[in-house]
């Protein structure tokens, strides 16, 4: 798969953003959701809604019976869609369409001064996310930062050699590193999960982990993991830590 799919530019034609070019070799991979803004105040469970609906729609099944198959793609491939796609043919891009369909602006919690904050950090940026290209788009205007970002890796971008393979797919790290030429001491994962974290720093990559404790994948341990390089309780407080401002 080609590089310029595998990365979407936000400098594309469908979009008018225009990234600040950086002198610093730096490159950083921000997750999008309980990282950029606050998902689980309530964007999560207008995903879960859509995600249900949008399978009892092309399946024929009742809330129960399509929740619950919601769930066991998620858990087994790491997103709904691919099971979808894998075991009924759906198309992909057809049901994250149907399943993101709702005002996502209207949802939204997120932390102020944003676009100031991230355009202080040297480095390029990209948004790394298991979710839609058109569901983060919104998020990014609705925050006014997509000026602050390349380009876009999401879900239905992750194909490495036909297959999808979303985070924490360390073939899809790989690839991605490959894409854009860069060797793995350049990168910096920026998560609120810890699984994509640990293989992030089995490809040699840096890791800052955004530490939700009160958040339905909050961890329960209170010591930093070995594989995580720095935690925060914040965006804002990595964008303003010395690890992040550092050249």
């Amino acid at each position: 798969m080609s590089s310029t799919r595998f990365i979407h530019p936000l400098g594309a034609k469908s979009h008018s953003y225009r990234a600040k070019k950086s002198k610093s070799s730096r490159v950083w991979f921000f997750d999008l959701d309980n990282t950029i803004h606050d998902a689980s105040h309530a964007i999560f469970e207008q995903i879960s809604i859509g995600m249900v609906n949008a399978v009892m729609q092309h399946m024929s099944l009742d809330a129960v019976a399509a929740k619950d198959l919601c769930e066991q793609y998620w858990k087994r491939y790491g997103a709904t869609m691919i099971g979808m796609h894998k075991h009924h043919q759906l198309d992909p891009e057809q049901f994250l369409l149907d399943s993101h369909s709702f005002e996502v602006a209207k949802f939204m919690r997120f932390e102020h001064h944003l676009p100031a904050l991230l355009d202080a950090v040297p480095g390029t940026k990209y948004i790394l996310t298991n979710a839609p290209e058109h569901y983060a788009v919104q998020i990014l205007e609705a925050l006014h930062i997509t000026q602050c970002f390349a380009g876009i890796c999401a879900v239905n971008h992750m194909l490495v050699l036909g297959e999808y393979k979303p985070k924490p797919s360390s073939a899809l790290l790989r690839q991605l590193q490959a894409s854009l030429g860069l060797v793995p001491e350049q990168c910096v994962l920026v998560e609120d999960t810890l699984n994509n974290l640990k293989s992030a720093k089995k490809e040699g990559w840096q890791t800052v982990y955004i530490y939700h404790p009160d958040t339905p994948f909050g961890p329960q341990q209170i010591v930093r993991p070995s594989y995580v390089d720095l935690r925060v309780r914040s965006l804002a407080q990595l964008l303003r830590h010395p690890f992040a401002l550092c050249d």
